[in-house]
């Protein structure tokens, strides 16, 4: 089968070169793959990069993302191509030499499974990375988000890189471009809610450089909680139960603090709540630490996941809840 594979991509000279590398070195037939590059006009030599793959590749594809958004460039590149099969990669990754072949094997297999996925291997560019990419493999960091934890294989909510089915697009239509986060997520959700299942295969691999900032962490997982209020707005339900516990973790502590000023028993919850969360952190950073250094590192990692996530959250219930208004330029600033 022919399968087309759709990279967003703005400024990503550094990683660009390693993905398509990645796809055309990989074990599938490459009269049988389209590459589609969706570049929102970048200005750091990315363009160039690209122009001269597409003249030693005949499966690369330059788009111009004009509006410079993702869920733009996954539209872009999706309507471009024909292929019974898209798959969805991130600039930052590399596909493993099976994963194309495994995702068509599973899409084969059973006609009511939509997307297929697999698991994330995280490649260390520095000692922050490798911090952040052992918080973000623990379930104690992301939850059930099985294609990070690589603790699952069968059916699930979501997967990341996914592969679709030609048919679900043409079903529930393409990615939402009001979301400047979350357009995965959301999508994947309209998936399951129209009778398409997505499947998470151990076999499925592929490879992520792992952000190096702590400060770019905590503003991409407040993007995250912020975008997922309003995909909940817009469906006028609450998509996965895992996206409350960070908001629910960050009001409880606050509202704890302020009232345990007032009240014992509010000052007993604080610090039970403080307490258990120490505890579960600690015994989960145990299991990815490799050293004490790493340890305490790991739980500050964890510490940024959540409340980040979970302040963010909060504020869009504010912004698109209660005030009833709109995202603006400013909140469709990605940090990258």
């Amino acid at each position: 089968m022919t399968v087309d594979i759709i990279i967003p991509c703005r400024n990503e000279i550094i990683y660009i070169e390693r993905c398509i590398g990645s796809i055309i070195n990989s074990n599938y037939p490459l009269e049988l793959i389209n590459i589609y590059v969706c570049d929102g006009v970048s200005d750091d030599g990315t363009i160039n990069i690209i122009k001269q793959l597409t003249q030693k590749h005949q499966q690369v594809h330059l788009l111009v993302n004009l509006k410079q958004t993702t869920p733009f460039a996954l539209n872009l590149g999706i309507k471009s191509s024909q292929s019974a099969i898209k798959i969805i990669l991130g600039a930052h990754a590399e596909i493993h030499p099976d994963f194309i072949k495994e995702n068509v094997a599973i899409l084969n297999k059973d006609s009511s499974i939509g997307c297929a996925g697999g698991i994330i291997n995280n490649i260390y560019e520095n000692k922050t990375s490798e911090i952040i990419g052992k918080a973000m493999s623990s379930p104690f960091g992301v939850g059930n988000a099985h294609f990070r934890t690589g603790q699952k294989e069968g059916l699930v909510d979501t997967v990341a890189f996914g592969a679709y089915r030609k048919e679900v697009f043409e079903s529930i239509g393409y990615f939402d471009e009001d979301l400047a986060r979350n357009q995965d997520d959301e999508f994947n959700y309209r998936l399951l809610k129209n009778n398409f299942k997505i499947y998470l295969s151990k076999k499925i691999i592929s490879s992520y450089y792992v952000r190096a900032s702590f400060k770019n962490l905590f503003r991409q997982y407040f993007q995250y909680g912020f975008w997922k209020v309003y995909v909940n707005k817009k469906h006028r339900t609450i998509t996965t139960l895992r996206q409350l516990i960070p908001s629910l973790m960050v009001s409880t502590l606050i509202l704890g603090f302020v009232f345990s000023f007032l009240n014992m028993f509010f000052a007993l919850f604080f610090a039970t709540e403080i307490i258990l969360y120490l505890i579960g952190s600690c015994w989960f950073a145990s299991k990815k630490a490799n050293n004490l250094k790493q340890f305490f590192a790991i739980i500050f990692t964890f510490l940024i996941l959540h409340t980040s996530y979970g302040i963010g959250y909060l504020y869009g219930v504010l912004k698109f809840i209660f005030f009833k208004r709109n995202p603006t330029k400013k909140n469709q600033q990605l940090t990258r």
